[in-house]
């Protein structure tokens, strides 16, 4: 029998590539490698800070312009917390290097990821798309996207390159306990997902994976005859 095809998600983003957005993500993604050189390099700190302020703005501007012409896509769902992931990863990695930042610190961020990439693989073994970053989540990669260039600038001499020291590292402290927080929500939202039994849906509404007769293009839905021993009875005048 040939299978009914299933009625579109309206919650389902489409699967868009060339939008304007998602050449912003994937400019920002190329940037990733060219700033660990400039940072393990040359020591071109200056060209990379200018970088990390770069990629900042544009991950702003994706999201702003995404929404204005309504360019949202599964795609640049993905690629935004993927870059801002990769830059995070790389500037630990390179601060770490160098000595600005303590090994320990690395472990602590890393093992975050480890633990949402855990959440992930179940939440997509039971049926389930990745979640949506939380407001916590942009608030703890903002703080560290502050952070790491502030602490590049404090590795100098000077008064200047003191106050920078002193400022990332509190951006650090701020970022990293957001960092948790966010991933906290994330693993609590995840286990109510995949602990909640199967049946319908809270509001009535089917459980995922579920495909009701009419939603999947049955024959009810499509008007045509019901199952054999079944007749139809005629509808009934008004008045």
């Amino acid at each position: 029998m040939r299978p009914y095809p299933r009625e579109p998600d309206p919650d389902r983003l489409p699967d868009r590539i060339w939008t304007v957005p998602n050449a912003l993500s994937i400019a920002r993604l190329l940037g990733v490698p060219v700033f660990l050189w400039l940072v393990l390099g040359p020591h071109a700190d200056g060209w990379a800070v200018i970088l990390l302020i770069a990629a900042a703005a544009s991950d702003w501007l994706d999201g702003k312009l995404a929404r204005a012409l309504h360019q949202e896509s599964r795609l640049g769902q993905v690629l935004d917390p993927t870059a801002d992931r990769l830059y995070i990863g790389v500037m630990l990695i390179g601060l770490a290097i160098r000595g600005i930042i303590p090994w320990w610190l690395v472990g602590v961020l890393v093992g975050r990821e480890l633990v949402l990439a855990v959440a992930l693989l179940r939440l997509r073994s039971r049926g389930w798309e990745p979640l949506q970053v939380s407001f916590v989540g942009k608030a703890a990669t903002l703080c560290l996207f502050y952070a790491f260039p502030l602490l590049l600038l404090g590795a100098y001499s000077g008064d200047a390159a003191l106050v920078a020291k002193v400022v990332g590292w509190a951006f650090v402290v701020w970022g990293t306990a957001l960092y948790w927080a966010a991933a906290g929500v994330y693993l609590l939202q995840a286990w109510r997902l995949t602990s909640a039994p199967a049946g319908p849906a809270p509001g009535g509404g089917p459980a995922p994976g579920d495909r009701p007769a009419a939603a999947a293009g049955g024959p009810a839905a499509a008007g045509g005859p019901g199952p054999p021993g079944e007749v139809a009875e005629p509808e009934q005048p008004d008045g």
